[in-house]
């Protein structure tokens, strides 16, 4: 497993990375496997969050042993101060551990004032002084937030979402980050799960020496492949370039990402999923959403109730009810074709 040195850090962690919140959807005993394999086979570099649910304590439970052979990175999304360093206590405790490598601010709107005494950043120059997190960073979904973190000197990382569906712009932050000497973290690297090449994805990210994908990983056969495709990385060739034009072209303009900022929505509409099920219709197999259950969920899209929740949380600035209705309308008629057995 390639391994490169993170940053300004000196933390040694591999190129493929794994990303746990998605084992919040499997069992102790799944997860369990899951990450011991992923250990022994070379992964060691852990990203989670406060937010993940029981995502930590699992990371705990699967690799305490191992602690000092690994690199765990956890997100606060705390306000203040006090509430960062009480989240870093549980987090702590969920992942037995007496610290963590990487700490990091979990998407705040706005860059903290480092000079503010009981402010987030704050907690974490005290996490780093008290020996509770070894380097601090911060996550974003916004690129000014980003370049201006990249750029401040106050932050050993930036995790933010690159993929080959990036924008040019977006792919700038590479540049600005190498040349700060600031370790690169890749987050929603499938773009939630709209590309479905994961060799043409992980081709793409591994032109850039500087950047490490985390890949949220739930099942096996998802680790397995990026071991496998770890064990031969895949040169970026024309096949790959062509898949990639495809989908930049079909994927082009304004699409929801399915980060989740949205939530909780209280309509109990699931946004992230129903925001881009025209999408997901064509890029999987569409026999699942097809059913009772997630038509039911489609409809709640009729409940909205115009809070403005979404579309002020959206780090995309998306019109998300307007999407929503555009979406529930195009479910509508693909699922009237699948009953007049249209689709066959």
């Amino acid at each position: 497993m390639d391994k490169i040195i993170l940053g300004r850090t000196d933390l040694e962690v591999s190129r493929t990375a794994f990303g746990a919140l998605p084992i919040q959807r499997v069992t102790f005993e799944e997860s369990t496997r899951i990450l011991r394999k992923a250990f022994e086979s070379g992964i060691n570099f852990f990203d989670t969050a406060r937010m993940y649910s029981d995502s930590e304590e699992k990371i705990g439970i699967a690799l305490s042993d191992v602690r000092s052979e690994i690199v765990i990175a956890t997100k606060s999304h705390a306000k203040d101060k006090l509430s960062l360093l009480e989240h870093l206590r549980q987090s702590l405790e969920n992942l037995k551990c007496d610290y963590v490598d990487i700490l990091q601010l979990h998407n705040p709107k706005i860059l903290p004032d480092p000079n503010d005494e009981n402010g987030i950043y704050q907690g974490l120059v005290e996490a780093k002084r008290l020996g509770l997190a070894k380097y601090i960073g911060i996550t974003n979904h916004s690129l000014k937030n980003a370049l201006e973190a990249a750029k401040s000197g106050l932050y050993d990382t930036v995790q933010f979402p690159l993929s080959y569906l990036s924008s040019e712009d977006d792919l700038k932050l590479i540049d600005v980050c190498k040349e700060n000497n600031v370790g690169l973290i890749a987050m929603k690297a499938l773009s939630g799960g709209l590309i479905t090449n994961a060799t043409a994805a992980f081709a793409f990210l591994r032109q850039y020496e500087n950047v490490v994908p985390i890949w949220g990983m739930q099942y096996e056969k998802e680790l397995d492949e990026f071991i496998n495709l770890s064990k031969t990385p895949p040169e970026l060739n024309d096949y790959l370039a062509q898949i990639i034009e495809k989908d930049r072209n079909d994927l082009a303009g304004d699409f929801c990402r399915g980060c989740g900022y949205c939530l909780p929505c209280p309509a109990k509409i699931e946004i992230p999923t129903a925001a881009r099920i025209s999408l997901l219709l064509n890029r999987a197999p569409y026999q699942n959403f097809m059913a009772d259950e997630f038509k039911e969920k489609m409809e709640r899209i009729e409940n909205c109730i115009a809070c403005g929740h979404c579309t002020s949380n959206c780090p995309y600035q998306l019109n998300t009810p307007e999407l929503l209705k555009r979406e529930l309308k195009y479910y509508n008629a693909f699922y009237q074709r699948y009953i007049n057995k249209e689709l066959e």
